[in-house]
């Protein structure tokens, strides 16, 4: 998956949310992290959701607000979420 600079920025600038410590410098760690880990980048609330019930992710019956609160989801600014499994 290609991540544009916009994604890339939001991850390196909220990067600790989900780790105790920066795993990306600058715009192409964060680029290669991104991949190695295989990021995801969904246009909607409602995408996150689908992508972790397509992953099999025990929800725990969370809603949506819930789900777009937790660690691995990174709101990017524009409508797109970016979803990074730690």
């Amino acid at each position: 998956m290609q991540f544009d600079d916009v994604v890339l920025q939001c991850f390196l600038k909220h990067q600790l949310q989900l780790f105790p410590e920066a795993v990306a410098e600058n715009l192409e760690e964060a680029e290669h992290f991104l991949e190695e880990c295989m990021a995801v980048v969904v246009d909607s609330p409602q995408e996150v959701l689908d992508y972790f019930e397509a992953e099999g992710i025990d929800m725990d019956g969370a809603d949506v607000d819930s789900l777009l609160e937790a660690d691995e989801v990174f709101e990017v600014g524009d409508g797109r979420y970016l979803i990074v499994e730690g």
